[in-house]
């Protein structure tokens, strides 16, 4: 045994009215609607979000996210939850329509309206509750229903009860999504999060700067004029617990997290520039051993060497028994004694899933100082760290403080929700984790406001809160710069801070 570690084989009557909107939205997805002015209730046959009638059970983590969400893009939001904690708390952060009784209840689903709701999403605690209430909204006539379930048993294909007997139209596995994009993640180059816009043209890439970094200390404006032949753009900075969409004149600093876009054609020569490695990661250290890690150990296993930290013995026998690919430790990997003895120094990634926000967080503020110390044994590349994050408000300070890449579960969940509701309204949507800001892809329409003069010229009320990364034209995808004018009916990728998507769509629609 080396340092701790061991190896281990009825409805209330009271509806309650609401009329503030939050100030501030959390992490996640706008996915923008082309609609007329906001009296229009329908755009060639499909309703708008004013005229949308949304029905959310639970106001836990996934559900007051959702809610906030689509009341700030304009639904009618309807909510049932048993809590009345939570609807107290709600009742301050939402302008919706908030009913304190049971999911289940026939007839708070009738005092809800459900047999108006165009859409009803389950997201209690329970997934019994949610699949059940799924049915029962079946047969009020809801045409589509969305369920979170954390079991993987239900909804496939080939299991007993899949989506069709249950009237689901679409099942989420928040713990399957974060484990899926963090195997996602592992298996980029370098262990940095890249992701594609614009069906692969256009990639963007997070980054740390170092004291080093041949961008450090320099404003934006100089670093474009001396990499002219090959243009990219600084989309979004993360410093410190805030996200910036920066403009010419802002400049770089050590640990600033960047979020850099450029043509796919272009982004080796740009990792090259950052610093960055290409190399593929081999070795992978998790934390915790819950639904998250253990189906993360499973699913990389089969290709990568993975070593798994659990607190817990009897638990951490358990998992040794059935991750065959995995190493299973027991120990606390909050102690940095532990961690050197499971051999943290020859991981390239660490990954911190336990259920606790201040472990996930601190774990790897101590994993990225032992991995990337220069009193260490160095092995001439810098380790990553990727954190599970259950509080929103954690994310961008998580990002800051140690971790490389912070995900949440909800909003993981939240935005394939989202995606599901505005399917089809899309070019491309792209979420840039760990940052309070995303990427949407979006058509300019004619007299659009966007159309009338060349980016530079743009009202100032736009600096800091919309940046215009990427333009399609005939020659395809270019990097956007001040003397770009963008024409009607042009595909461009839209990079916003998260409070600002009706400023977007001001910019872009008629």
């Amino acid at each position: 045994m080396m340092a701790g570690l061991s190896s281990a084989p009825a409805c209330a009557e009271e509806t309650v009215e609401t009329a503030a909107i939050a100030a501030r939205l959390p992490i996640g997805i706008y996915l923008l609607t082309y609609h007329q002015p906001e009296t229009a209730k329908f755009m060639n046959g499909k309703k708008t979000a004013e005229s949308t009638n949304i029905l959310i059970l639970g106001l836990g983590g996934v559900g007051f996210y959702l809610a906030k969400r689509l009341v700030h893009e304009g639904y009618a939001i309807t909510a049932i939850e048993a809590d009345g904690g939570m609807i107290r708390h709600a009742d301050g952060s939402l302008d919706a329509r908030l009913i304190q009784g049971n999911a289940m209840s026939i007839e708070c689903l009738r005092e809800a309206g459900a047999r108006k709701m165009d859409y009803l999403i389950a997201v209690t605690n329970n997934d019994a509750v949610n699949m059940l209430a799924c049915l029962i909204a079946d047969r009020f006539g809801i045409p589509r229903k969305i369920a979170r379930v954390r079991s993987t048993e239900f909804g496939e294909k080939d299991s007993i009860l899949n989506t069709q007997d249950l009237k689901i139209d679409l099942i989420i596995h928040p713990e399957e999504l974060a484990a899926q994009e963090i195997f996602r993640l592992i298996k980029l180059r370098a262990g940095n999060d890249i992701i594609d816009v614009a069906g692969g043209q256009i990639q963007v890439m997070a980054t740390r700067i170092h004291e080093k970094s041949p961008l450090a200390y320099r404003k934006l404006k100089d670093i474009s004029k001396e990499y002219r032949d090959f243009p990219f753009r600084i989309v979004a900075l993360a410093r410190g617990i805030t996200t910036l969409i920066p403009g010419g004149e802002q400049e770089l600093l050590p640990q600033d997290q960047a979020f850099f876009m450029a043509s796919s054609e272009n982004l080796p020569r740009l990792m090259g520039m950052t610093g960055v490695e290409q190399q593929k990661r081999h070795r992978v250290m998790i934390l915790g051993g819950g639904l998250v890690g253990r189906r993360l150990a499973e699913l990389l296993g089969k290709s990568v060497e993975v070593r798994l930290i659990e607190k817990d013995e009897r638990f951490a026998q358990e998992l040794s028994f059935e991750l065959t690919n995995t190493e299973v430790l027991h120990g606390d990997g909050s102690d940095s004694d532990v961690l050197l003895s499971a051999g943290l120094l020859d991981m390239d990634t660490f990954i911190t899933a336990t259920g606790e926000n201040e472990t996930n967080i601190m774990s790897c503020v101590l994993a990225k100082h032992l991995m990337n110390s220069p009193n260490g044994e160095s092995r001439g590349r810098q380790g990553k760290c990727i954190a599970l994050v259950n509080k929103e408000d954690y994310l961008v300070l998580a990002a800051t403080m140690g971790s490389d890449i912070a995900l949440n579960k909800k909003i993981l969940a939240g935005n394939e929700i989202l995606k599901f509701i505005r399917r089809g309204e899309l070019l491309s949507v792209a979420h840039l984790h760990g940052f309070d800001a995303e990427v949407v892809e979006i058509v300019a329409a004619p007299n659009s406001p966007i159309t009338r003069k060349p980016l530079s010229k743009l009202d100032s009320y736009y600096y800091g809160k919309i940046l215009i990364g990427g333009i399609y034209r005939e020659d395809g995808w270019q990097v956007a710069v001040g003397d770009t004018h963008i024409q009607s009916e042009e595909r461009v990728i839209v990079v916003c801070s998260s409070p600002h998507l009706k400023d977007v769509q001001k910019l872009f629609l008629a």
